[in-house]
């Protein structure tokens, strides 16, 4: 393919790179990551959760994954920070019974000390002294989190050197911050699972609205690196990097 065309191609993606929610159907077809995670971070929180114990969920997003619990609503209480969730937080937790306020997850939570049985968070912030404090004696904390080494190879390709958006995130360093707090560990695992992309277009997609992890990229300031990520493209049929996920589960003593 000319190389003018391709940039063409390409500069269309970067323009059509807009998401709303968390919706990846662009890329219908054209990636694919294995989210066969060796654990069930839904079976781990539902582990240790019962009707009676009060629930928080850090950085809910909608809300969807919290309702989907099934938990009773007097019982369940949640914060977001991103403003269109926090409205759609309030248009439908909030009518249903559910302590929703706005609040960032890694910051000062707007609950007296000791408020709940267990504290849960998917793919958000958190701050392990404040977790404590709203947790009761004996009270639970289970995370599934991106790790710092998400997506690196891709990064590489595009944007060779770029430093790491989250160094710390990690499960060793993670770990210890609880452990630090006075928790005990309850579980701690940690894989890396394929993530592949079958054109370039929608890896430029891809690296637009993934900002934090591909700072600064465009179709014209990486287009060198783009060429060559078709060339590996046309001789492998494939652009391969790797997720980094990790779950911890931690008991308050």
């Amino acid at each position: 393919m000319e190389i003018q065309t391709l940039r063409e191609e390409w500069l269309a993606e970067e323009a059509a790179a807009h998401i709303h929610g968390w919706d990846f159907s662009h890329l219908t077809g054209r990636y694919e990551e294995e989210d066969d995670l060796p654990w069930d971070y839904r079976e781990t929180v539902e582990r240790y959760l019962s009707p009676e114990k009060k629930l928080l969920d850090l950085d809910t997003g909608g809300g969807e994954f919290l309702l989907s619990l099934g938990h009773p609503h007097k019982n369940t209480a949640a914060t977001e920070a991103y403003p269109p969730n926090v409205e759609l937080c309030r248009e439908v937790l909030l009518p249903l019974g559910v302590d929703f306020r706005p609040a960032k997850a890694n910051g000062p939570l707007p609950w007296p000390s000791g408020s709940f049985d267990m504290v849960i968070n998917r793919h958000g912030d958190f701050e392990p002294a404040e977790i404590c404090r709203v947790l009761r004696p004996g009270g639970i904390f289970v995370t599934q989190q991106v790790g710092s080494q998400n997506d690196r190879e891709l990064v590489e390709l595009l944007l060779p050197g770029t430093p790491l958006p989250f160094p710390d995130n990690h499960l060793a360093a993670v770990s210890e911050r609880f452990r630090s707090q006075g928790f005990a560990l309850l579980d701690s695992q940690e894989t890396f699972r394929p993530i592949r992309f079958y054109d370039v277009g929608a890896l430029v997609w891809f690296a637009k609205i993934i900002e934090w992890e591909f700072p600064g990229f465009s179709v014209e300031a990486c287009f060198p690196r783009l060429l060559e990520a078709q060339q590996i493209l046309e001789e492998n049929g494939t652009l391969e990097g790797s997720i980094h996920r990790f779950l911890l589960s931690v008991q308050k003593i």
